[in-house]
């Protein structure tokens, strides 16, 4: 619950954000975010005692550390299985996510002209499909195999490559309730 909650964090979501980017220290940090040192520092340190980043010693300096982005597939237990205070701050999470989600699209919205060739790249489906609930699993499984075929570090990306931002929503609908026996519609 600790760790969800050091998530559901918003400097700290956006400092995550940052490092998804490459490596950085607490003063570059501070200055892209607008954020004191101190403070930055102190988020740092707390996303490192949970494993979400982790400090790059080859770039570290005297007092200067420089920190990194650990990868990982974060998943948080079912719905059915989260206590009340872990829906609270799942929900807030995901409201933030989506929030910053819009945000990206209403960027590119103002400015895809300035894109280029790379305003090709938006891509938008939209799509109802009936499953059963462990349809829903596999598909959601083959998803993320999807994303971790095309992932790959910073230092690995090719030139000409941009970071394409995409999120997966599935949201079921209420259950269809069926007409009693005998009754009109």
């Amino acid at each position: 619950m600790a760790a969800l909650r050091l998530l559901a964090h918003p400097l700290r979501r956006k400092i995550e954000q940052c490092l998804r980017d490459g490596p950085v220290n607490s003063a570059t940090l501070a200055r892209a975010l607008g954020e004191s040192t101190g403070s930055t520092s102190y988020h740092l340190r707390q996303l490192a005692k949970h494993g979400f980043i982790e400090e790059v010693p080859e770039l570290s300096k005297g007092r200067e550390r420089w920190w990194r982005a650990v990868p990982g597939d974060r998943r948080f237990p079912p719905y059915s299985r989260q206590t009340p205070e872990m829906r609270v701050a799942l929900s807030e999470m995901v409201r933030h996510n989506v929030a910053e989600f819009v945000e990206l699209f209403s960027r590119f919205a103002d400015d895809h002209e300035a894109l280029g060739e790379w305003a090709d790249a938006f891509l938008f489906s939209r799509a109802t499909v009936r499953l059963t609930l462990d349809e829903v699993k596999e598909f959601f499984e083959e998803y993320i195999a999807l994303v971790y075929r095309f992932s790959r570090p910073a230092e690995e990306t090719p030139p000409g490559a941009r970071a394409v931002h995409f999120r997966l929503l599935g949201i079921p609908e209420a259950a269809a309730t069926e007409p009693e026996a005998g009754s009109a519609e």
